[in-house]
């Protein structure tokens, strides 16, 4: 079984802002393949499906960011998910807007998100895809960016990083993460 979680924040006031971009590709795989994650348990809502022979659980963390971690250990330890399948999707502040990046494995780079899952899963040795959202171009306060929407010049680069990044989490689910990222780390 393999698990594609994406990083978010849970509530309407967060639905589409920067932080919230693992959320959003997670939804553009649910909508890919007919799901709804209308399961909940253990603070993360979820739903299983099945791609190319294999079951895959898609999951959407419901504490906040910085809390991430504190539903996805157990989710993972109930369906007995090692930590070699699953692949995190979150937003990165160095990349810019609409580029993607996958790694093997990896620091939290001030994450939050990527801190709480490194301290509760024990190890930094986890498939990412990094959604990049950009730095502000004035003197805003980093919480308060990634807090905002996206500006509407930003949205054609913004969905097509969302639809990329859905594509190669259904490059690792059919063959592998290092076919997905010789395909999808593009200079």
């Amino acid at each position: 079984m393999k698990c594609v979680i994406g990083l978010g924040n849970p509530g309407k006031k967060y639905e589409k802002t920067r932080h919230n971009i693992g959320f959003l590709v997670v939804d553009e795989l649910a909508k890919r393949n007919h799901i709804q994650l209308s399961k909940n348990k253990f603070k993360c809502d979820y739903d299983m499906t099945m791609l190319q022979q294999e079951k895959v659980l898609f999951v959407q963390p419901q504490t906040f960011m910085n809390l991430c971690g504190e539903g996805i250990r157990p989710l993972l330890d109930f369906y007995k998910i090692a930590v070699e399948d699953i692949i995190v999707i979150y937003d990165d502040l160095d990349l810019p807007t609409g580029k993607i990046r996958l790694r093997e494995k990896g620091g939290h780079g001030g994450h939050n998100g990527i801190r709480s899952l490194i301290q509760h899963l024990g190890t930094k040795d986890f498939k990412r895809i990094r959604v990049g959202i950009g730095r502000p171009t004035t003197a805003q306060p980093i919480v308060d960016y990634v807090l905002q929407s996206f500006a509407k010049s930003e949205m054609d680069d913004v969905n097509h990083a969302i639809m990329i990044a859905a594509d190669a989490s259904e490059k690792w689910i059919e063959t592998s993460f290092n076919d997905a990222m010789n395909q999808f780390n593009q200079k």
